[in-house]
């Protein structure tokens, strides 16, 4: 700061809101002016203050305000006094404050001669006009963003998103390696042109413009290529410094978790609801072959094809997609022709073809929940949807047979207003659906998932023969080996002509056996090469 002489700082000048300590060392702050926003700077900040400082009780030794010229600097990196980077980290947009530093968090013993003798308190009225974000997104000072113009919302691109920037990217001399003015279009995870890019992507906002200082071993190869295709040369110590839009990004989601069925949202949806088992929707939707061939086309704006989720007319792929989505959202859904047990399209689709779904909700409506139906509505729905996953079931559309047992069971999952008769009729009906999920998860190869539908059943039939089977089942797949014979033992006691029981039975036999045979080959190997001299 510059040191010259102005005015004295009255008593009636600083008067406000009342004093308030910050942190344990004794720095003081009394608002003068409320801010603007709830947000505060953080550290790395550059921040853009008016202020006025005088020694406690003393005149004025400096100010901004008089010379017209606000100040800025970097907060929390020692570039002023510290009892100024703790008090402006806690101040708004537009807030004005006295900070009442203690010699410790200003000049301490020392002083500042010949202006601020050792030991003084100083007093600062301070105005914080506003801040540009600064941010270290290596942590190790490799790659800083600072953002020249903030985005819109809340929301920054996922490392599978697909996204459209703009970028010019320069050496410290200026001269230009690479810039696109147009935009271009990349997957986050492919770390295009310059990871530093890719890492600044996913901190940003629709609509944010940045500057990276990028430190050259954080990407410089990449640069250097793009440099020599052009016929430039790049110094091999030389920083960049690279102008970078976030123009706008598509969410890329991997509806199975598998990346069997990849959704692309081309136009973001209304509100949050999605729809579910029991939903009408209207939709329209095109598929394609990768070449552009269309095969199918459901539904227009002026005619939607309406169906009730968990049909067997429509791919389970698609299916899936579509309960992922929000009224009005367009999205580009791609599917493995294997994917499911069924393909609706004219003609014979190839094994292993990549089907591209165009895809819109255009509406949706929702059954009435269960919480608002009486207890028979309860009993009858909870029916009704155990029946549609039967022929689900049998169908071969386990996933979609699942799905409606797990909504039966929810239908008759809160039984406190059941009479006794009707707790009977929803105990039959969850052990019936139970059972049957724990068939779909079997055939799914979702082994834990179907030992715990077992599990239920148990809880409430103990001697539950199917039950006691599909577990040992479960446990067998996942090589739980004394937990499916403690099952299939009980279910033998229970039901002991039971023809897959038995079945079940010597496979689990068969299984131990091969299992101890390779127990006893490991160990063999192990012991003899233990017995061996070391040289």
């Amino acid at each position: 700061m510059d040191i010259s002489s102005f005015k004295f700082c009255s008593e009636t000048e600083l008067s406000a809101t009342d004093e308030k300590e910050i942190g344990t060392q004794g720095l003081k702050k009394r608002i003068l002016q409320q801010g603007s926003s709830w947000k505060t700077p953080f550290p790395g900040d550059e921040v853009e203050v008016h202020y006025s400082g005088c020694i406690e009780g003393g005149p004025n030794f400096d100010s901004s305000r008089d010379r017209a010229i606000p100040f800025r600097f970097k907060l929390g990196q020692c570039e002023v006094i510290k009892g100024w980077d703790e008090g402006i980290a806690t101040m708004k947009k537009g807030e004005r404050a006295v900070l009442t530093i203690p010699p410790v968090l200003a000049y301490g013993e020392v002083g500042s001669p010949p202006i601020i003798p050792p030991n003084s308190t100083l007093v600062f009225d301070v105005e914080l006009l506003s801040w540009t974000s600064i941010r270290d997104l290596s942590g190790d000072s490799g790659i800083l963003k600072k953002i020249l113009k903030d985005g819109e919302g809340w929301a920054t691109p996922k490392d599978s998103d697909e996204v459209l920037v703009k970028y010019e990217a320069r050496l410290e001399d200026g001269t230009v390696l690479s810039k696109s003015d147009e935009g271009i279009e990349f997957y986050i995870s492919d770390d295009y042109l310059c990871p530093a890019i890719s890492k600044a992507v996913r901190t940003m906002r629709k609509g944010e413009k940045a500057e990276l200082s990028v430190k050259f071993p954080y990407g410089i190869e990449q640069m250097r290529n793009e440099a020599t295709r052009s016929g430039s040369g790049v110094p091999s110590n030389q920083n960049l410094s690279i102008d970078l839009e976030l123009v706008s990004w598509k969410s890329i989601i991997d509806v199975t978790a598998d990346k069997k069925v990849i959704k692309k949202i081309l136009r973001e949806g209304e509100s949050f609801d999605h729809p579910n088992e029991g939903s009408l929707v209207k939709v329209k939707y095109t598929c394609k072959f990768e070449d552009g061939t269309v095969i199918e086309r459901k539904g227009s704006d002026g005619d939607p094809f309406e169906f009730m989720c968990f049909e067997v007319n429509i791919h389970e792929g698609l299916l899936r997609a579509i309960l992922t989505m929000r009224k009005g959202e367009r999205s580009l859904v791609t599917i493995c022709s294997d994917y499911g047990s069924n393909v609706v399209a004219s003609g014979t689709v190839p094994a292993n073809t990549i089907l591209l779904y165009e895809v819109e909700l255009i509406s949706f409506t929702k059954e009435k929940p269960h919480w608002k139906m009486e207890t028979t509505e309860k009993l009858q729905a909870c029916e009704k949807k155990k029946d549609e996953g039967n022929k689900l079931f049998k169908a071969g559309k386990f996933w979609c047979a699942s799905m409606k047992y797990e909504k039966a069971v929810k239908c008759v999952e809160f039984d406190h207003s059941f009479t006794d008769e009707e707790k009977t009729w929803a105990n039959a009906l969850r052990i019936s659906c139970n059972l049957n999920n724990a068939a779909c998860k079997l055939k799914l190869e979702e082994y834990v998932e179907a030992s715990k539908f077992c599990t239920k059943v148990l809880e409430l039939d103990p001697f539950n023969v199917k039950a006691l089977y599909r577990r040992s089942q479960s446990y067998l797949k996942t090589s739980d080996l004394e937990k499916a014979e403690i099952d299939i033992k009980r279910a033998l006691t229970i039901h002991p002509n039971n023809r897959d029981v038995k079945l079940e039975y010597n496979r689990l036999r068969n299984k131990k056996k091969e299992y101890a045979k390779y127990e006893a080959e490991i160990f063999g190997t192990i012991f003899s090469r233990t017995g061996q001299l070391e040289i």
